[in-house]
């Protein structure tokens, strides 16, 4: 049989290919060629055609035949042959094959060779594709080249250690005392396999950890990194000008790992972290690898304020860099750090709003996530008008999170009730497709409570629409407050700008041109003859037009505005003494940011949530539970808050006929309280809580459930019967957080079908630490007298890397035992 043509003839053949077609046609003869080869056991050319498979593999085309041909090359005495059989091995074999257990042997022969060079072929090979298995038989042996005098093989060793100690964790204290002296090794290949071995132990055990930090393995890292930092050039490390950038990065990692929450870690370090800092390099991308390294170590561990400010103007360096990369890595730390060290990040707040008009997209969304975090009381104005303009001018994908983003920080930070409201106004004016469902309802009720802006607002309202009924949301709230407010846009009592002179008929023109536009949706349609019915009462002169054109769309093709103008007809016909005070202007309505309570408000026919304030209910009052103002999250008419509520004294009004199906109707929620003796209580919850133990002592046969579990919160619950009720469950919720960062003003909020009773007592705190480093627990009380399988929908909202977060989840997997 002729010789096999040589690997470099192969490549050269293969290259000559015009098509794939023709590639494969020589890929395909060749293979049949070595498969002969193979067959007839030639010893001479194995090795050649097992690197020419390996080649082809490496194209892509299946070389599985060529797995045993490796093992036969391991098993020679010649190292070319050995060489390329482990090659072959590390790319054709893996632990899901059982062929690879048949060089356990091998290996371990190799593994004691009297060849520096066939051993370090082993220790490659079991680092790269060993097995659990083969782990576990051949660490003793990478544990004694491990404590060898020899820096090639222990370079080699520690990293095949790292290899067996993901693979079998248990291993990991047999190599405990081989890293005493490793770290004392001069030769840098060995010191960096070795702060990589002991990084690896350090994160997979907290034992191993506690026990570097007694041994003082800090002072060793330290005296390493300072003699790199020191240390003059030196051409076998030095990589831009800097000593060995990749040894001082991983050194650094090691240290933050060792200084995370350790007060006496954290002060060994700190001087070396500054010298990092201040000597290190910026012209070059290694140095800034260095910076950001040091950057994130010092914001890891227990350091001084003065270096987390030193870390901070660094990041602020990075924001002038012209690579898209760095600015990126400096933005996206910023923000991870803007909650911890507020003050220190706004030093840089120009340079980050000047990133807003960056090209690239991904710098400028987390230029935006930053901007808003540094959003506060002192400089709201001047950072609302460059994000006004960035919203102005982004890409539609930016505008419905820029948007929200105004809303949320207006709410919290708005100087004054006109601002509140014009910036609002602006915002629906740029991107009002792109606002949330609940800007319209929040915009109303803010203005609803300006009470001296009323006038000022449905003027520039009114003048926002005129022409342009594009943005929905912007229209809906112009028909409600034009609705509401008409009298005052008539009379032209703004004082706050020039007052503009509308006639009666003119307003209802603006509003019969929303009804009647192409673009109006049906709800924006719905609050305009809403509106309209309102100025019935509001003008003297057009209330035959109103009714005409109330009349009108009762027979609409619109099944919602035909049931409107049907209802607003019968009020003229039937019930016309009842319309004064069925429309008449809306109350301030209260709103507070608590801890759970929120109710639905009708708003003359328009319904709109709203936090409601928690007040102390009238004196001779039982105190209504907490769950009577729980909200219905999702909207099903199937779901409500259940527990009964002492009735309040009925509204006298003109129109006190219809008022009357209100008068039981309790809307100011009320905090729990201890009950009160005078006043009965209907049997619930708490029922007998002073004359014997509320839960059963032993929870038998219940198990918990993960309710939730989503970006790094997870919420369990468990559960308890009472004893005195068996129709009771007592759900205990855990609220734990695996981020990086604590999650705070953490509400949570449920809801449960109307066959359910549902109470929700306070939670234990609002934050939740990060790190799984504690939890918040919660109680509810649900009463199922029917025995009926418990659901139940949950709202989550919290604060979470200067963003608030919010989500909805539905749990139907309680275990039986709980409801049955």
């Amino acid at each position: 049989m002729p010789a096999p043509i040589r690997l470099r003839e192969l490549i050269r053949t293969i290259r000559t290919a015009r098509t794939q077609a023709e590639e494969r046609e020589m890929i395909q003869k060749e293979c049949a060629a070595i498969r002969s080869s193979f067959r007839e056991e030639d010893n001479t050319y194995r090795c050649r055609n097992v690197a020419k498979l390996l080649y082809m593999h490496m194209l892509g085309y299946p070389a599985h035949f060529g797995q045993l041909e490796c093992l036969k090359l391991i098993a020679s005495q010649k190292f070319t042959d050995k060489r390329i059989g482990y090659l072959g091995a590390m790319l054709l074999l893996d632990e899901r094959q059982d062929v690879h257990l048949l060089m356990t042997n091998c290996i371990k022969n190799d593994l004691n060779h009297s060849t520096q060079y066939v051993q370090g072929l082993a220790l490659c090979t079991l680092g790269c594709m060993g097995s659990s298995e083969m782990c576990r038989d051949l660490a003793g042996e990478v544990e004694k080249l491990l404590k060898t005098s020899n820096s090639y093989l222990r370079k080699k060793a520690a990293l095949c250690a790292v290899h067996v100690i993901r693979k079998v964790p248990e291993l990991m204290e047999m190599f405990l005392p081989a890293t005493k002296n490793l770290l004392n090794e001069k030769n840098h290949g060995v010191l960096h396999t070795s702060v990589v071995l002991l990084t690896e132990m350090c994160e997979r055990s907290p034992d191993m950890l506690a026990h570097f930090r007694k041994v003082s393995l800090v002072p060793q890292l330290v005296r390493i990194l300072k003699n790199l930092i020191m240390s003059g050039y030196s051409p076998e490390h030095d990589v831009s000008g800097i000593s060995d950038p990749f040894l001082q990065v991983r050194i650094l990692r090691l240290l933050r790992i060792l200084g995370r929450n350790d007060d006496d870690s954290s002060e060994a370090m700190n001087d070396i972290l500054a010298q990092v800092a201040t000597n290190t390099e910026t012209s070059k991308n290694v140095g800034n690898a260095i910076l950001y390294e040091t950057v994130l170590t010092i914001m890891d561990i227990k350091s001084e304020s003065g270096l987390r400010v030193l870390a901070i103007n660094i990041l602020g360096r990075f924001l002038l860099n012209n690579d898209k990369n760095i600015r990126y890595v400096a933005l996206t730390s910023l923000l991870k750090t803007v909650q911890t060290d507020h003050n220190a990040v706004q030093r840089h707040r120009s340079t980050i709003v000047d990133c807003l008009k960056d090209l690239d997209v991904s710098i400028k969304r987390r230029a935006m996530e930053l901007s808003f975090a540094l959003v506060n009381g002192n400089n709201v104005r001047g950072m609302m008008k460059e994000l006004l303009y960035f919203l102005d001018s982004c890409e539609p994908e930016f505008k419905a999170d820029c948007a929200s983003g105004i809303f949320l920080a207006a709410e919290k930070y708005a100087p004054s009730k006109r601002w509140h409201i014009d910036t609002i106004m602006r915002v629906l004016t740029t991107a009002g497709s792109y606002v949330r469902d609940d800007a319209v309802p929040n915009l109303i009720q803010l203005i609803t409570n300006s009470v001296e802006m009323h006038a000022y607002t449905v003027q520039r309202l009114y003048k926002a629409i005129l022409g342009d009924y594009s943005q929905q949301p912007l229209v809906q709230v112009a028909s409600w407050c034009i609705g509401e407010y008409g009298d005052l846009l008539v009379s032209g009592q703004c004082e706050e700008e020039e007052p503009i002179q509308v006639t009666e008929d003119e307003v209802l023109d603006i509003l019969e041109s929303v009804l009647i536009s192409n673009m109006s949706a049906s709800v924006t349609r719905g609050y305009a003859l809403t509106a309209i019915m309102k100025l019935s009462t509001r003008f003297t002169c057009t209330v035959n037009r109103i009714k005409k054109v109330v009349s009108i769309y009762g027979s609409s093709i619109d099944v919602e505005l035909q049931q409107r103008a049907v209802e607003y007809n019968a009020l003229f016909k039937k019930y016309d003494h009842m319309r004064p005070a069925l429309l008449e202007r809306m109350p301030v309505m209260e709103k507070v940011t608590t801890n759970g309570p929120t109710d639905i408000v009708q708003t003359n026919g328009e319904t709109e949530p709203a936090v409601l304030e928690t007040k102390p209910p009238p004196s001779g009052l039982q105190p209504a539970s907490q769950a009577n103002d729980l909200l219905d999250l999702l909207g099903g008419s199937d779901i409500t808050p259940v527990i009964p509520t002492a009735p309040t004294s009925k509204p006298a009004s003109a129109g006190g006929e219809l008022l009357d199906l209100l008068g039981d109707l309790n809307l100011t929620g009320s905090p729990i309280s201890a009950p009160a003796p005078q006043i009965a209580q209907p049997p619930f919850l708490l029922d007998g809580l002073s004359s014997q133990p509320l839960f059963n002592d032993i929870a038998a046969g219940i198990p918990s459930i993960t309710a939730y579990n989503k970006n790094g919160l997870k919420i369990d619950f468990t559960f308890e019967r009472s004893n005195t009720n068996p129709s009771v469950t007592v759900i205990t919720i855990q609220a734990s957080n695996s981020t990086e960062l604590d999650m705070t003003d953490f509400v949570f909020q449920a809801a449960v079908p109307k066959t359910f009773q549902l109470q929700l007592l306070s939670p234990s705190s609002s934050v939740i630490p990060a790190f799984n480093s504690g939890t918040i627990t919660q109680v509810i009380k649900v009463l199922n007298p029917q025995k009926q399988q418990l659901r139940m929908r949950i709202k989550l909202t919290y604060n979470h890397k200067g963003s608030a977060m919010q989500d909805l989840a539905e749990v139907n997997n309680f275990p039986p035992q709980s409801w049955q």
